[in-house]
């Protein structure tokens, strides 16, 4: 009976959030909790259980919201403008130089995690630069979601979600895989290369071939308003504390973040309305995502403390065949993005993921190896091709490009580059064969 009526609930949650007759935030809510009731369990009980997934998450939650600010303070501040800036220096009329310096921009701008924002700011500074060369945008479209894909940052939408069920810090599952994400990063700059030199034979471009014009790198008045250049190198002195106090597990997740946007905003911003300004800015999107966060702690607490969830993992344990359960990480990896086709992000974290890794667990496997594997391809090297996503469709949308095209151009590179992460990630030990 239980694995029953998670079946319904879980059912109810996929239907509510694709057909989009109902927010993840309602439905993520709502339908659990009228799970809990026909399984048995009181209001005051179910009410319980919420509480008990919300205190679990609370840490997860307060890490995405701060990273989301502080990034965004610190870019209001210019951080970014001299790299980018040098970085169109750079890159002058060489295909070459072009394509890999589209992925660095992209994967400096893509620091807070946003991959919305990539596209954003990379599209309109790169794409005059391919139109005016004759190069493919297709090649720019790739070029930017397998950057922003790839790397997986411990404060990315995906990885925070995989927190969340999973009830373990985001650095845990991030560290062992730091090997894999800088193998992704390689293999994203070879790809650029790969690109910058097919593109070079086919116009017959070289580095020498036209002058080597600056493209114009300009800001809004409103923007200049809030930057503060000469604070540039205390912006990239407290983002490198920020991310290394990460790396060594210094200090929790969200305690590095408080830290930092605390540090940020007194440095940049002196002024106290200044401050609240720039935290209004930016609280939409930390709000939205904070709330689904919390929302997904309900979820979680109660399918998990009703025993729903177990009882769905052993049903699934029951219908596996004979021998296959050992290698159900490397599975999810190999088809972790055909995956991002079919979910949207929150059907598969909150909805699938917490059978697959309960099910694991059952056959005594470690379920956050499950989460390691999905994160190799489920909306993150596998959201720049899936209309499942906004951040597809802003993609083709800027680049100008039919979503068809995109697709049957990107999928191969990103399809391979998530194998090749999953096979290293099995190689070194991050999960089983």
């Amino acid at each position: 009976m239980p694995a029953l009526i998670g079946a319904c609930v879980i059912a109810a949650v996929l239907a509510g959030i694709m057909s989009r007759r109902t927010s993840p935030l309602a439905v993520l809510i709502v339908a659990p909790f009228i799970g809990a009731l026909l399984a048995g369990h009181s209001p005051t009980q179910t009410s319980a259980f919420i509480v008990d997934g919300l205190r679990a998450l609370i840490p997860v939650t307060g890490m995405i919201m701060f990273a989301i600010l502080y990034f965004g303070v610190v870019s209001d501040a210019g951080m970014m403008d001299p790299i980018i800036a040098r970085i169109l220096r750079a890159v002058g009329c060489d295909p070459v130089r072009i394509t890999v310096g589209t992925a660095l921009l992209t994967l400096i701008i893509h620091l807070d995690g946003s991959g919305a924002v990539a596209i954003m700011l990379t599209v309109p500074v790169m794409m005059p630069l391919y139109d005016k060369l004759g190069m493919d945008r297709r090649i720019l479209a790739c070029i930017i979601g397998m950057s922003a894909g790839v790397n997986f940052l411990p404060w990315i939408g995906s990885m925070v979600r995989t927190s969340a069920v999973l009830h373990v810090p985001s650095t845990e599952i991030f560290l062992p895989l730091i090997p894999v994400h800088l193998s992704g990063l390689a293999m994203v700059f070879c790809t650029a290369w790969h690109f910058g030199r097919r593109e070079a034979k086919r116009l017959g471009l070289t580095a020498t071939a036209c002058p080597r014009e600056a493209p114009a790198y300009t800001i809004s008045e409103e923007q200049r308003a809030y930057r503060r250049p000469r604070n540039f190198p205390i912006n990239i002195a407290i983002t490198l504390a920020v991310i290394a106090s990460l790396a060594t597990q210094l200090f929790d997740a969200v305690v590095s973040f408080m830290l930092g946007i605390a540090l940020a905003l007194t440095v940049n911003y002196p002024n106290v309305k200044d401050q609240l300004r720039r935290l209004e800015a930016h609280a939409k999107p930390a709000l939205m995502l904070g709330s689904i966060m919390m929302a997904a702690g309900a979820f979680v607490g109660i399918m998990k403390n009703t025993g729903i969830i177990t009882a769905m993992a052993q049903g699934l344990v029951n219908v596996l065949p004979a021998g296959l359960e050992q290698h159900m990480p490397f599975m999810l990896g190999l088809v972790s993005v055909p995956i991002s086709l079919i979910f949207d992000p929150d059907s598969f974290y909150f909805g699938v993921m917490p059978v697959l890794a309960e099910a694991y667990k059952a056959l005594g496997g470690d379920p956050v190896q499950i989460g390691r594997a999905a994160l190799l391809g489920v909306y993150t090297t596998g959201f720049p091709i899936t209309p499942l996503t906004p951040s597809c469709l802003l993609l083709v949308g800027m680049t100008g490009l039919n979503l068809s095209d995109h697709q049957r151009f990107c999928l191969p590179y990103l399809w391979g580059c998530s194998i090749l992460l999953t096979i290293l990630a099995a190689a070194i030990g991050v999960f089983p064969f």
